[in-house]
């Protein structure tokens, strides 16, 4: 072959190769969905350099590994490559090179670099080239061939190296796109979840453009059943704070907007022609095209109608206290002005009935406002509570004695269970939650009926119970009856300040416990339960001292501090919760940053973390989904009031507890407790078999078959715990305080929801179940494992 030739041959191939870069740069364009983009990278690398291998491993924001794709591998070999116990090494190893290499033997090279080059598929020779973005690393390819005589050639790498150059700016781009794309979900959900109104305009015609779930609610509390709401802008009537009234059907919303005018915090009453109004606190924004007119109109509306309401209820409460206030003084002053009065002349006897007058009246009052003093250190979380070691049996005994030695004519029904453990309590504090709930029953039940009173012990707490057969509670009333100023409960025959049962509450959570009613209707009696936490000496620890179990490697101390990771948006809260946690013993990594909590959780391997529901830029949900991929500790979550759906969303991820701002120190040092408790005390050293069924508690793995079952936490926490208890039937009210850290009388659909999805991953039948069975209205088991 002369010269020319070999020119030729030499264009050819090169044209060869520019073709097919530009069709691989070509399809690699195709998409801004960032998985397509990285796939048809790698699939396009490894079509360019006739690779059998490959994979892309691209790095994220703070330069760690973010995403790794694979070519030409089985579903298997994908999961092991993704899986690698020293993937993280490999990516920095390469990633940190100043160019593309080729080498001749992949694992000769990982091992003389100190990398583990053990692979799930046969690669002999390699090629890597690093993806560069301005400079900047954004990741890696690797090719490798499965034949020991085959090699990568110098055109390769050079191919390599132009397709990754290009693919950089693809992978940026899509990327970016990604990034828009997820800013632009979260706003959407923020304003979809948003508990203010929120509606676009379209100023020109005064067309609604877009409403949020509030808005729409507000729209269909004005409409009429079956109208439309856009009808409800033809005949809605203003009046604005100013006295002005302005009729839509008289005056278009449309003309209304074409002055551009801005609304700031206006209160304004909107009303219909059948009556029916609102309140509502408007803000009212125009935006401008670039030429300077109004475009539209975006209208934020508040339903002032739950201030109202608690406005009304605080009104309510106000003349309760005052009544109460009153009564009391009015027979203290009458009885004192009595005895005071010279010219009456009264019997020694009488004299004593005054005496005894004035003080079960100023008792009384001491009890309101020791009520009053309790709701407001309560709601600022201050609450002096101090738990001991307790003997809930001697206590209960001794408010039977007291309750028997009063007046009451109620007969009182005492069921305490004889292996009784202590309990973590204030002996007073509890005594006055158990006082409470009876004279709510003597109250609300006819004379001479039964109280019942009982005591037993749960899996890391005591359950206690007041039951009557009074009057009753209707199901929508339950919900609310531990709010402040709520009256649900025959109110109408005896009046009361609406704090009783509030306070009781707030007494039992500052204790790390629940409290909940439970009633059939009104007329069937009613029962009020709480939980105390136990003192479990072998199994309760410290603050300065965590027991290792099974799925924890040693850390190389035996009396190493329990550590808490603490992340608050709010500076001074997380200042709050970092001093009440140093000061019970623990150590504490705070941080206001959600992306740092992430590194910090890595570096510090806490043994649990406290998250606040709201956090700037996120919510804790989404940081307790990253930091449950790579550590399963458990999951506090702290809320404030009006954040129901997220707490429950948060349960459902896997979230072991929650706590409602503010709350006392002894409040928060309880609950960690109970969490690190039941986590410790849940695992199993020996695994759970049945048939194809495998459960490793230790290592959290569940397999079918000899194949991964893939499961969520709060999915694992559940088939875990049920079958730590084979042949046991657990009851719903069990596994919603074991799984989901709820009262008894939650919303079960979650865990209905949960043991289907289960079911589906394990192919089990519930019509004729292997795994999971049902006892309809009562609960879930498992089989007894197979023998060993």
């Amino acid at each position: 072959m002369n010269r020319e030739e070999t020119l030729k041959g030499e264009i050819r191939a090169m044209r060869d190769r520019l073709t097919r870069l530009s069709q691989a740069s070509v399809r690699i364009n195709e998409s801004l969905d960032f998985n397509v983009v990285l796939q048809e990278v790698i699939d396009s690398a490894c079509y360019l350099a006739n690779a059998r291998y490959g994979v892309i491993a691209t790095t994220d924001a703070a330069g760690g590994l973010d995403a790794v794709l694979t070519s030409g591998t089985s579903d298997d070999e994908h999961r092991q490559i993704v899986s690698h116990p020293d993937g993280q090494r490999i990516f920095e190893h390469f990633r940190r090179l100043p160019g593309a290499i080729r080498v001749d033997n992949y694992f000769q090279y990982a091992t003389s670099a100190s990398l583990d080059g053990r692979l799930p598929m046969r690669v002999w020779s390699g090629l890597a080239a690093p993806i560069l973005h301005r400079g900047e690393s954004a990741g890696i390819i690797y090719l490798g061939h499965d034949r020991e005589e085959k090699e990568f050639s110098e055109e390769d790498e050079e191919i390599l190296v132009m397709f990754a150059a290009h693919a950089a700016l693809v992978i940026a781009n899509a990327r970016r796109y990604r990034d828009e794309q997820r800013t632009r979900t979260d706003l959407e959900t923020l304003i979809s979840t948003c508990p203010v109104g929120v509606a676009v305009f379209d100023a020109g015609t005064g067309e609604p453009l877009s409403f949020n779930r509030e808005a729409v609610r507000i729209m269909d509390g004005l409409c009429a059943p079956g109208e439309p709401p856009e009808h409800l802008l033809e005949t809605l009537t203003v009046r604005r704070a100013d006295g002005r009234e302005v009729s839509l059907d008289e005056v278009p919303i449309a003309q209304m907007m074409v002055s551009g005018e801005t609304v700031r915090a206006e209160e304004l009453y909107f009303q219909v022609p059948d009556g029916r109004n609102l309140t509502a606190l408007v803000n009212a924004t125009p935006t401008h095209s670039g030429t300077g007119e109004v475009e539209t109109y975006v209208v934020t509306v508040q339903d002032m109608s739950p201030l109202e309401e608690l406005e009304r209820m605080r009104a309510e409460f106000l003349a309760r206290v005052s009544h109460e206030l009153r009564t009391p003084l009015a027979a203290v002053r009458g009885s004192a002005s009595t005895l005071l009065n010279e010219s009456t002349d009264l019997h020694p006897a009488e004299i004593g009935q005054f005496h005894q007058i004035i003080l079960e009246q100023s008792e009384r009052i001491r009890a309101l406002i020791a009520d009053l003093l309790d709701v407001a250190h309560i709601e600022t979380g201050s609450l002096p509570i101090a738990p001991v070691p307790t003997d809930l049996a001697a206590l209960l005994a001794e408010l039977e004695q007291r309750f028997r030695a009063g007046d009451s004519r109620h007969d009182l029904l005492t069921e305490v269970h004889p292996d009784l453990p202590l309990v973590m309590a204030d002996r007073s504090r509890i005594a006055q939650v158990i006082d409470t709930l009876l004279t709510n029953s003597v109250r609300h039940s006819p004379q001479s009926s039964t109280i019942r009173i009982g005591a037993a012990p749960g899996d890391l707490h005591v359950l206690v119970s007041v039951a009557d057969e009074g009057t009753g509670i209707a199901g929508e009333s339950l919900p609310h009856l531990f709010r402040k100023f709520s009256l649900t409960r025959g109110e109408k025959q005896m009046p009361d300040t609406g704090l009783s049962l509030a306070v009781c509450k707030g007494i039992v959570e500052a204790h790390g416990g629940r409290i909940w009613a439970e009633s059939s209707g009104p007329g069937l009696g009613a029962s009020f339960t709480f939980t105390l936490p136990t003192v479990n000496e072998p199994r309760l620890f410290a603050p300065t001292q965590i027991p290792e179990t099974s799925h924890r490697p040693a850390r190389g101390s035996d009396r190493e501090p329990v550590r808490i990771l603490a992340v608050d948006s709010d500076n001074q809260a997380l200042r709050y919760v970092r001093d009440a946690l140093v000061k019970s013993g623990y150590e504490v990594v705070a941080t206001g940053d959600p992306h740092n909590a992430l590194l910090l959780a890595e570096e510090h391997s806490p043994h649990l973390a406290l998250l606040d529901l709201m956090l700037s830029g996120t919510d804790g949900t989404e940081l307790m989904k990253r930091i449950k991929e790579f550590s399963d500790i458990p999951v506090i979550f702290v809320s404030a009031y009006g954040q129901d759906q997220l707490v429950a969303r948060a349960f459902e991820l896997g979230a072991d507890d929650y706590v409602v701002k503010p709350f006392s120190p002894t409040e928060i040092v309880a609950r960690i407790k109970a969490a690190l408790q039941r986590r410790t005390t849940a695992v199993s050293p020996f695994p759970y078999k049945a048939g194809a069924l495998v459960i490793d508690h230790a290592e959290r793995v569940v397999s079918l078959e000899g194949e991964p079952v893939e499961l969520t936490p709060k999915q694992y926490q559940l088939l875990a715990e049920l079958s730590a208890n084979p042949g046991r039937i657990l009851t719903y009210q069990h596994l919603l305080r074991r799984v989901w850290g709820s009262s008894g009388d939650a919303d079960i659909r979650p865990m209905r929801t949960a043991i289907s999805a289960i079911r589906n991953k394990l192919g089990d039948d519930a019509d004729n179940p292997k795994y999971i069975f049902t006892k309809p209205r009562v609960g879930y088991s498992m089989p007894r494992a197979d023998a060993p």
